[in-house]
């Protein structure tokens, strides 16, 4: 009765409820996907994988996703690289104006994605005049993933003492030998955090993507571009139920790796 009583309280009923609003469609879209036939409507005519054996023959659509591969492992070297940097700077040194540059660096996070593309579109086009390539989406997806990289690192660089850090230069190493022996042995899991997140960002970005987009598209493009074909739909589905399961992994290994203390388990949760 009293655990009955726990299911029924204001508190529960809105998660379940913010649950249900966020995951419905989800599970809707990997239904449809197995659905036989192109129509996205109940009843459904039975169960298949016919559609996920059409996506194996997709050389396009399988094209599309190689693209986004490549633009998202890039993009996301690079932007870890450049936020990691950043991170040890912030974290580290006591220069001037580290509050406008960390104001100035979080600009990309809070601007919707399409004033970004025009942005850059601007940029790329009417000032330095370069053709639109793959290129210069992953230019554009390291701009928008350095903010989030950053703040990975910062945050596990802050659960560690300095004087980490000090000890080791008592004992005779300078600060390059122990940024590379102590800094980023630590930073580990934050680094490889930042990397995955700042991959599944670049994978799935399609507003700013699309403005930038020549004549090689990414996948969320394509995919958007299959809405004008109905009997195409399915295929779709299939590829986006491929992506969510995928995404949902990195998302909660990249989670997991944030937390986890490589030393001696996973972190314990402090006050």
């Amino acid at each position: 009765m009293q655990e009955k009583q726990r299911l029924l309280t204001p508190g529960a009923i809105y998660f379940w409820a913010t649950v249900l609003f966020l995951y419905l469609p989800i599970l809707l879209l990997v239904l449809f996907s197995l659905n036989d036939s192109v129509l996205l409507a109940f009843p459904l005519k039975g169960l298949t994988l016919h559609w996920y054996q059409e996506l194996l023959e997709a050389g396009e659509m399988l094209q599309a996703a190689q693209n986004s591969l490549v633009v998202g492992v890039i993009s996301s070297l690079i932007a870890t690289a450049i936020g990691t940097m950043a991170a040890i700077a912030v974290t580290r040194l006591n220069f001037p104006g580290r509050d406008v540059f960390l104001s100035i660096a979080a600009v990309p996070m809070i601007t919707p994605s399409i004033v970004l593309g025009v942005a850059l579109l601007i940029l790329f086009r009417q000032t330095i005049n370069l053709p639109l390539s793959l290129g210069l989406i992953t230019l554009s997806h390291v701009v928008i993933s350095i903010p989030t990289t950053m703040l990975i690192v910062m945050a596990r660089l802050a659960g560690f003492s300095k004087n980490l850090e000090e000890a080791a230069m008592d004992l005779g190493a300078n600060y390059w030998v122990t940024l590379w022996r102590v800094i980023l042995p630590l930073s580990l899991p934050a680094l490889i955090a930042a990397f995955l997140t700042a991959f599944t960002a670049s994978f799935d970005e399609y507003a700013m993507t699309t403005l930038i987009t020549g004549t090689d598209v990414t996948l969320p493009v394509y995919l958007y571009s299959l809405l004008r074909f109905p009997r195409r739909l399915p295929v779709a589905l299939s590829m986006g139920s491929v992506i969510i399961v995928a995404s949902a992994i990195l998302i909660v290994v990249a989670e997991w790796l944030r937390r986890v203390d490589f030393r001696g388990g996973a972190k314990e949760e402090t006050a």
